[in-house]
C-alpha cells in the first residue's frame, strides 16, 4: 500500500521475516552455467583446485584467469559439477557488472527465501540479505564469473569470505596476486585441442573426413572456444572438412571469425568477445587498442620493445601495455623483455572487418604501415658483421611475420628495404631458399613503385642475382647479373662503385659456371677500375685482387694466384684487422692455393688458424665456419691423413645438412668430398653409393651442365673404374 506521503510500505509474512542465519540452505538450490558436452584436458588445473579450494582450511577465494575463450568457465562449471569439493549451495553469478553480482545476489535470496519474492523488496535489499545468509553459514560456493572490475565483487568478499568459498574467473590477470591461489589458464596441449575438435566434429558423424585436423587447431593455436566455433561450423555443414574450413579462413577471415552454428549465441564467438574486451580497453586507453593492431603484424612470441612504436609520451604506453597485460590480451616476459600474444588474437586484430570500430580498414593499413617502419627503423647497419646477428636473429621472425600476413600489392618502398636487406642476411648465413623469397618480393615492389632504373631497384636485382649464383642457379644468375651491368653503364656511368661491383659479380658467375676465358678479362678489368676509382686500400679493391687470384688459381696459374692472395691477406690484416671476416676468407683461400702448389706444409696450418678463428668470430654453424673445416679435411687428405680427414668430413656433411639443407650447393659438395675420402680410405661401397646421390642431386638442383654437376659424373665413373665395373 501507499501512504500520504507517497512512501511504499511493504508488507511481510511471518515467513518472509525470518533473520538470514535461521534460515538453511535447502536442495536443489545449485546453479550451474550450462557446459560443453565435451571436456578435455586441463587436469593439472583442476588439481590445483581440488587443493586449494576443496580442502578443509584451504584458501577460501581462488582465481582463474585468460584470455577470452581460453575455457575459463568451461574449467569452473566442471569442476564445481564433477568434483568432491564437498560444497553446498553452489551458486553461479555472472559477475561482469556490479549489477550482475546484484542481481545474482538477490536470485540467491529469493531462492533461499521465496516469500521474500512477493515482498517487491527493491534489489538492494534482495543482495543484502543474500550477503547477511552468506556471512553466517558455511560450506557455500559462489562462483564469480567473468570479473571485469575487481571493486565490483570487493563488498561481496569483505563480508563473507572467511565463512564460504570463492571461484572466480576473469580475464584480468594481475589483480589477483593477492589472493592465497591464482589458476592461469593457457591454451590446451596438442594432444588435447585435436580430441576436442576431433570428438566435437564427429559426435553425431563417426566416419566425416576429418583432413586437416591437426593443422586447422595449430592455426586457432589451440584456442579452446575457437576450436568449439569450428567443430559446431562443421558438424552443421556436412561437406566441410577441417581442410575446407581452413580454406575458407584464409580467404575469409571477417566472416569466419563471426561465424558460429546455428543456436550459437552470437556472443559465443572469438569476434564477438574480443570486441567487448577491446570497447572496455579502448573505453581506458584508446591507445592501447593501436598497440595491439601494431603487434598483430609481428611473430606471436619474443617481440621486444625496440618494436613497439612511441605513443604520445612513456606513460601513455606504459599504461597501453598495462591494460593489454591486465586483459590477459599480451604477456610480457619479464626475464627477456620481450611480449607475447596469441596468434589469433593477432589474425583477428589484422582482419578488416566493417562491423567492427576496431578493425576498419584504416585502421589496420595505418597499423602495418607501423609495423613496417618500426621493422626497417630496427635494423642493425650491416648485415656480415658478427656483433650484428643477436639482433638479426631476433627481428628476422618477425620480418618473416609481416611478409607472411602482409598482402604484397600493399607493400611500400619501406617494405622493399626490409625485404631487401634481410634477404642479404639471410644469404650471408647460407639460407639461400629464403633470401630468395625476400629479395625476388623486394625486386618486385622497387619496379612497381620505383621504376626498373632506380639504384635501388638496380641494387635488389644485384642481389637476387647473387643468391641464385650461391644456390647453384647459373641460367638465372647469369641474364640478371648481365641485365643489371648494362642498365648500371647506362644510369650511373662505368666508373660508379655500384657499375664496378657489377662487373665484379658478373665475373664470379662466370666463374662458378666454368668460364674462365670470360671470367678473367672481367676481373683483370674491374681490378685496374677499382684501383683508379677508389684506392688501393679499398675494401672493393681488395675484394677484386683476392678473386682475381682466385679465378688464376682456378686457371691452374699458381705463380700469380699465390703472390696476390699473400698482398690481398697483408692488406687486409692491415685496413681491416685480423678477425674480419674477409681477413679470414683471404687466409682461408691462401692456404687454398698453397695446398693447389702442393705446400701442404704451409697450408694446414693457416687452414687450423682459419677453422679456430672462425668459430672463435663467427661461430661454429656460419657457412664459412663449415666451409673452413672442409677445407682442413681437404688438407688432411691431400697429406695421406685419412683418419683425420674422414671424421671432419662426416662431421661437415652432418652439420650442413642441418644447417643449410640437403640440397644447398655446399651439402652436395660435403657429400662429394666425402664419397673421395671413402674412394681414398679404399671403401668403395660407401663411395661408390654417395657419388651416385650426388650425382642424382646435382643433377636435380644444378642441372646436367653445371660444373659441379660434371664433376659429379666424372667422379662416379673413375670409383666404377677402381672397383673394376668397366662396363
Amino acid at each position: 500500500m501507499q501512504t500520504g506521503d507517497h512512501a511504499t510500505v511493504v508488507s511481510l509474512s511471518p515467513e518472509a521475516l525470518r533473520p538470514p542465519d535461521q534460515v538453511s540452505a535447502r536442495a536443489g538450490l545449485d546453479t550451474l552455467a550450462a557446459r560443453p558436452g565435451l571436456f578435455v584436458g586441463r587436469t593439472g588445473e583442476l588439481d590445483r583446485l581440488d587443493a586449494g579450494l576443496a580442502t578443509p582450511g584451504g584458501a577460501v577465494v581462488q582465481a582463474v584467469h585468460g584470455l577470452g575463450g581460453i575455457g575459463k568457465s568451461t574449467l569452473a562449471a566442471h569442476w564445481a559439477a564433477t568434483r568432491p569439493h564437498h560444497c553446498a549451495p553452489i551458486r553461479w553469478i555472472t559477475a561482469h557488472t556490479s549489477a550482475g553480482v546484484q542481481q545474482g545476489l538477490a536470485e540467491l535470496a529469493a531462492a533461499m527465501q521465496p516469500a521474500l519474492t512477493t515482498a517487491a523488496l527493491p534489489i538492494e535489499a534482495l543482495a543484502e540479505w543474500a550477503m547477511q545468509w552468506l556471512a553466517s553459514h558455511t560450506g557455500w560456493l559462489l562462483i564469480l564469473d567473468n570479473v571485469n572490475d575487481p571493486a565490483d565483487i570487493a563488498p561481496l568478499l569483505a563480508k563473507t569470505h572467511t565463512r564460504g568459498r570463492f571461484l572466480i574467473t576473469s580475464r584480468l590477470a594481475t589483480v589477483w596476486h593477492h589472493l592465497p591461489t591464482v589458476v592461469r589458464l593457457d591454451v590446451l596441449d596438442e594432444a588435447d585441442a585435436l580430441d576436442l575438435l576431433t570428438r566435437t566434429a564427429t559426435a553425431n558423424a563417426p566416419g566425416r573426413d576429418l583432413d586437416g585436423a591437426a593443422d586447422l587447431c595449430a592455426e586457432l593455436g589451440r584456442l579452446p572456444l575457437a576450436i568449439e566455433q569450428a567443430a559446431a561450423y562443421i558438424v552443421q555443414n556436412p561437406l566441410i572438412t577441417p581442410r575446407a574450413y581452413l580454406t575458407l579462413l584464409y580467404h575469409y577471415p571477417a566472416q569466419m571469425y563471426r561465424a558460429g552454428a546455428v543456436g550459437t549465441p552470437p556472443e559465443r564467438t572469438i569476434a564477438r568477445i574480443w570486441h567487448l574486451t577491446l570497447d572496455r580497453i579502448t573505453a581506458l586507453q584508446p591507445q592501447a587498442a593501436d598497440l595491439l593492431r601494431l603487434l598483430a603484424w609481428y611473430a606471436p612470441d619474443q617481440i621486444p620493445a625496440t618494436l613497439l612504436g612511441e605513443l604520445a609520451d612513456p606513460p601513455a604506453l606504459n599504461e597501453a601495455l598495462g591494460l593489454l597485460t591486465a586483459y590477459s590480451m599480451i604477456a610480457p616476459d619479464p626475464a627477456t623483455g620481450t611480449l607475447a600474444l596469441h596468434r589469433l588474437v593477432q589474425a583477428l586484430a589484422r582482419t578488416p572487418d566493417p562491423n567492427d570500430p576496431h578493425r576498419t580498414s584504416q585502421l589496420i593499413d595505418q597499423a602495418r604501415t607501423h609495423a613496417t617502419i618500426q621493422l626497417d627503423a630496427a635494423l642493425p647497419a650491416t648485415w656480415d658483421t658478427p656483433a650484428t646477428w643477436p639482433t638479426w636473429r631476433t627481428l628476422l621472425p618477425h620480418i618473416d611475420a609481416l611478409a607472411d600476413h602482409a598482402p604484397a600489392h600493399t607493400d611500400t618502398d619501406t617494405t622493399a628495404h626490409l625485404l631487401d636487406y634481410a634477404g642479404r642476411f639471410l644469404d650471408n648465413q647460407g639460407q639461400l631458399a629464403h633470401a630468395i623469397t625476400h629479395i625476388r618480393r623486394a625486386l618486385t615492389d622497387r619496379l612497381r613503385l620505383l621504376g626498373s632504373d632506380h639504384p635501388s631497384t638496380l641494387a635488389s636485382r644485384n642481389n637476387l642475382a647473387g643468391v641464385y649464383r650461391l644456390a647453384g642457379d647459373l641460367v638465372r644468375a647469369v641474364p640478371l647479373y648481365k641485365q643489371t651491368l648494362a642498365d648500371r653503364l647506362r644510369v650511373l656511368g662505368a666508373d660508379h662503385p655500384d657499375t664496378l661491383i657489377s662487373r665484379n659479380n658478373l665475373a664470379n658467375a662466370y666463374r662458378s659456371a666454368g668460364d674462365l676465358e670470360r671470367a678473367v678479362p672481367l676481373y683483370e678489368q674491374t681490378l685496374a677500375d677499382r684501383l683508379r676509382v677508389l684506392g688501393s686500400d679499398h675494401p672493393s679493391t681488395l675484394i677484386s685482387r683476392n678473386n682475381l687470384a682466385g679465378v688464376y688459381r682456378l686457371a691452374g696459374n699458381l705463380v700469380r694466384a699465390v703472390p696476390l692472395y699473400e698482398q690481398t691477406l697483408a692488406d687486409r690484416l692491415r685496413v681491416l684487422g685480423s678477425d674480419h671476416p674477409s681477413t679470414l676468407a683471404s687466409r682461408n683461400n691462401l692456404a687454398g692455393a698453397y695446398r693447389s702448389a702442393g705446400d701442404l706444409e704451409r697450408a694446414v696450418p693457416l687452414f687450423q688458424q682459419t677453422l679456430a678463428d672462425r668459430l672463435r668470430v663467427l661461430g661454429s654453424d656460419h657457412p664459412s665456419t663449415l666451409a673452413s673445416r672442409n677445407n682442413l679435411a681437404g688438407a688432411y687428405r691431400s697429406a695421406g691423413n685419412l683418419v683425420r680427414a674422414v671424421p671432419l668430413y662426416e662431421q661437415t656433411l652432418a652439420d650442413r645438412l642441418r644447417v643449410l639443407g640437403s640440397d644447398h650447393p655446399d651439402t652436395l659438395i660435403s657429400r662429394n668430398n666425402l664419397a673421395n675420402a671413402y674412394r681414398s680410405a679404399g671403401d668403395l661401397e660407401r663411395a661408390i653409393a654417395l657419388f651416385q646421390q650426388t650425382l642424382v642431386d646435382r643433377l636435380r638442383v644444378l642441372g646436367p651442365d653445371h660444373p659441379s654437376t660434371l664433376a659429379s659424373r666424372n667422379n662416379l665413373a673413375d670409383v666404377y673404374r677402381l672397383a673394376g665395373d668397366l662396363e
